[in-house]
């Protein structure tokens, strides 16, 4: 079962079962409610009529005029809207009866009068000086024919308890207004319900979604990906953060270890070259051999001391996110003071850098020290490969918005297989004096343009090799 399936199946369980507790517990107190409004007003009305027929039972006079209205009252037309819902007549049962419980009048059943009702709960109980209170059915077969009755002491000007007034009115007109309150509250609940049901679904089909986009980025990074972690908001985006962090980490460690697993077989060739003329050298030799080997010594002390350095630019680097200090710079300078400094190197070999001066002016925005040490490896590895006598192409343009460097040796150039590692630590092919570098200088550069949000195309040349160096132009 999917998450998101399991995800909306709990929220909508949970939803069900609030809303069908809520309802239930609404749907309970809706009928006792309204039992509880009618009863306080039949309370008030009993009074009202105890009070307008004290004076005439007191007096022991004739009850008819009474009777008449209270009939009269029964038969009176109506026409009221109460909330949508028409009243066309009243729908009360008054009767009066004296202190014993006899009849005097009864609106309900005229024939009653005479009657005894002393035993019934209202009467029984208001004779008693108690609330006097009852419901029972008009007719015992019939449920829906309850009716609520509730009395009300009838007392002559010294107190004296002279009889009962009782009024009652039938449940059965109030069903219509219970079962409109129900239906509202169950739309208005059901309403509620799916508006719940909405949110939760989309906030569900929200959580997926950033879940599923997490899932992928893992599944890529496991692949191998280096793709940056999907921007997210809240616990999500936090989570997506540690996960780009640690994926960092490990491919940094991972990095790390390839490189430390590479670093003994770089090291065995100087250090075994060093360890062999310092043995010879400390035997007794001819002065051209001693020289011979005294010149290795340096040689392969100073491969060892470009390697550490190397390794040291290249781990500084890949630790910055972003350039250290920016600024405004002029390239085709930057180009020519690192060509003076590799001046000697291209003089001992015989090279010249063909378009040096014809370079345009064009500026960039980034690192001085960083660009110094990318354009130095650029043309260190040109200087390596270029066969003695020949020239070094440059070539500084403008393509869009883009700033592009072209370094072009003459060299062996690189295998087709061998493309795609170009730029990697520790790989490199064979140099035209059969000697093999560490990788580390294109290395360096391939970090270097990365920083500056740029990067290194390797192209043959037939003969040769084409290092493209591009990274975003100054803004005019």
């Amino acid at each position: 079962m999917h998450l998101g399936f399991r995800v909306l199946l709990a929220f909508f369980v949970l939803a069900g079962l609030t809303a069908w507790f809520v309802l239930r517990v609404v749907f309970s107190e809706v009928k006792p409610a309204v039992r509880e409004v009618v009863e306080e007003l039949l309370v008030d009305t009993a009074h009202l009529v105890a009070e307008l027929s004290a004076e005439e039972l007191a007096a022991g006079g004739d009850l008819q005029p009474l009777a008449t209205r209270l009939q009269r009252l029964g038969q009176r037309e109506v026409d009221a809207r109460i909330w949508g819902l028409a009243k066309q007549r009243i729908d009360l049962r008054i009767y009066l009866t004296d202190a014993q419980g006899k009849v005097l009048i009864d609106t309900g059943t005229p024939s009653a009068i005479g009657q005894d009702y002393g035993a019934w709960n209202d009467v029984r109980r208001t004779l008693r000086g108690e609330y006097g209170a009852r419901s029972s059915r008009s007719r015992p077969d019939d449920a829906s024919s309850l009716v609520m009755q509730v009395a009300a002491p009838v007392l002559d000007p010294s107190g004296r308890l002279i009889g009962v007034a009782s009024v009652g009115k039938p449940m059965a007109s109030l069903d219509r207004f219970i079962a409109r309150t129900e239906k509202r509250v169950f739309m208005l609940g059901l309403g509620l319900f799916i508006a719940s049901l909405l949110l939760g679904g989309i906030v569900t089909a929200w959580l997926i979604f950033n879940v599923r986009r997490l899932r992928r980025y893992a599944l890529q990074v496991q692949a191998g990906s280096s793709l940056p972690a999907p921007h997210l908001a809240g616990e999500l985006g936090e989570l997506a953060r540690a996960m780009d962090a640690m994926r960092l980490r490990l491919e940094g460690r991972a990095q790390w270890e390839q490189r430390v697993r590479a670093l003994p077989h770089e090291l065995k060739s100087p250090l075994t070259g060093l360890r062999g003329a310092g043995e010879l050298l400390q035997e007794p030799l001819p002065e051209p051999d001693r020289q011979r080997f005294a010149r290795q010594v340096v040689e392969q002390s100073e491969r060892l001391q470009q390697l550490v350095e190397r390794l040291l630019a290249l781990s500084k680097l890949e630790a910055q996110a972003a350039p250290l200090q920016v600024q405004t710079l002029r390239l085709d300078a930057l180009l020519r003071q690192v060509a003076a400094e590799l001046a000697p190197h291209l003089q001992q070999r015989g090279l010249q850098l063909a378009g040096l001066e014809a370079l345009p002016a064009l500026s960039v925005t980034g690192d001085a020290e960083a660009l110094q040490l990318l354009l130095h490896n650029l043309l260190g590895n040109a200087i390596a490969f270029a066969p003695e006598g020949s020239a070094i192409e440059l070539t500084l343009q403008r393509q869009g918005s883009a700033t592009c460097l072209t370094v072009r040796d003459r060299g062996p150039g690189v295998p087709a297989d061998a493309f795609a590692q170009l730029g990697e630590p520790y790989f490199s092919t064979t140099r035209p004096d059969g000697r093999r570098g560490s990788g580390l200088g294109l290395a360096i550069a391939r970090q270097v343009a990365a920083l500056h949000r740029g990067g290194l195309q390797f192209e043959p040349a037939h003969p040769g090799l084409r290092v493209q160096f591009t990274m975003p132009s100054q803004s005019p």
